[in-house]
């Protein structure tokens, strides 16, 4: 471990003098892919200092033990022999973790797709509840939220909405939301007093730049259309909303939220980019995908991921077997305990991994 760390921290050296560097501070593509490398490895290379640090520290206490000293202090070395000992054990943990292999997307912003399912009405109710507990989330962590598509229902809910949140590390945060979510409550609809279950599917897509995932002009169809639903004067009055039509793949993007169609037009064309690589990443993948199912799930769209159960006020995470019973705080926006179980989980597995390989 301490090798592959040693080098690590050279390579972070290396990194930063190169980021001064007259030819890298010319070329913008290279100074970006370094300046992301030395991002990537700073949280490493701190901790490994430190760790160098504790290790000289404790073994300075250690001598001062064996020499002539008096009770109190003798007391006061061994006291700072255990805060170090603990110290050194926490930095090893972290550094082990710190070694795992890296989601290349973890600091992205991303895409978030929600639409109701199963269940109608309630469906997009509960799709517009789910919309809520991830912009409370983000406001609790410093996220701006923006959102790209809505398509309301006439009861307040969303039959769908697309929204990006933005801030780094969102998709480390949110990157486990993928998959079916279920509900299970009685409506207010519902005269007899019976639990209905309904479902509302998320998808969570890293965001894409332009660099990332180039589109062909003469490979899309740009149609424009009047807007319609909730949105003031302009709507109906002028061919803002934009629908863009990916002809190699026939994925479609819609984005009607914008009075500008140059406006509508970037965000359709940077929801058609994630979605885009999110297809071509399951086409190269798919068998890698399988074999990563035993993780935290696929994230597949189809699959029961959660389930919010309003009669106890219970949420349940179905993929790690969390079940907190403090359903108002999580759809509040209060969701860190879930998401840092998730990634615990997924370190522990990777964990595993690592040591058997």
């Amino acid at each position: 471990m301490f090798k592959r760390l040693s080098a690590v921290e050279e390579r972070y050296e290396e990194v930063t003098n190169l980021l001064c560097d007259p030819d890298v501070i010319s070329d913008t593509k290279k100074l970006r892919e370094l300046s992301k490398e030395q991002s990537s490895l700073e949280d490493m290379v701190t901790a490994y200092r430190e760790y160098k640090s504790v290790l000289t520290q404790l073994d300075d206490s250690k001598a001062m033990f064996e020499e002539k000293l008096d009770d109190e202090m003798r007391e006061m070395v061994k006291m700072e022999i255990a805060e170090l000992s603990k110290s050194k054990e926490e930095l090893e943990n972290r550094l082990k973790i710190l070694l795992l292999p890296k989601d290349p997307n973890d600091d992205k912003n991303v895409i978030v797709e929600i639409r109701g399912a199963a269940g109608g009405d309630e469906a997009a109710l509960f799709a517009s509840s789910l919309y809520r507990m991830y912009t409370r989330f983000a406001e609790r962590h410093g996220f701006k939220i923006d959102v790209m598509e809505a398509n309301e229902t006439d009861i307040g809910g969303f039959k769908e909405i697309v929204f990006a949140v933005n801030g780094r590390g969102a998709y480390s945060k949110l990157k486990f939301e993928s998959g079916a979510h279920r509900v299970q409550r009685i409506p207010s609809t519902e005269s007899g007093g019976r639990i209905h279950t309904s479902t509302a599917t998320v998808l969570v897509l890293p965001e894409v730049e332009e660099v990332d995932v180039e589109i062909s002009d003469k490979d899309i169809r740009i149609d424009t259309f009047c807007s319609s639903g909730a949105g003031g004067q302009s709507v109906n009055t002028t061919k803002s909303a934009v629908r863009v039509t990916h002809l190699p793949t026939g994925i479609m993007v819609s984005c009607q939220d914008e009075k500008s169609q140059h406006s509508n037009k970037d965000k359709a064309l940077k929801i058609l980019r994630a979605r885009l690589s999110d297809f071509y990443r399951q086409q190269a993948n798919a068998e890698i995908d399988a074999n990563r199912k035993s993780l935290v799930g696929t994230g597949d769209r189809s699959e029961r991921i959660r389930t919010y159960n309003f009669p106890q006020s219970r949420v349940t995470d179905h993929r790690i077997g969390l079940t907190l019973h403090r359903l108002e705080g999580i759809l509040d926006g209060d969701m860190d305990e879930i998401i840092d179980n998730l990634i615990m989980h997924e370190q522990t597995e990777l964990m595993k991994n690592d040591a058997s390989a």
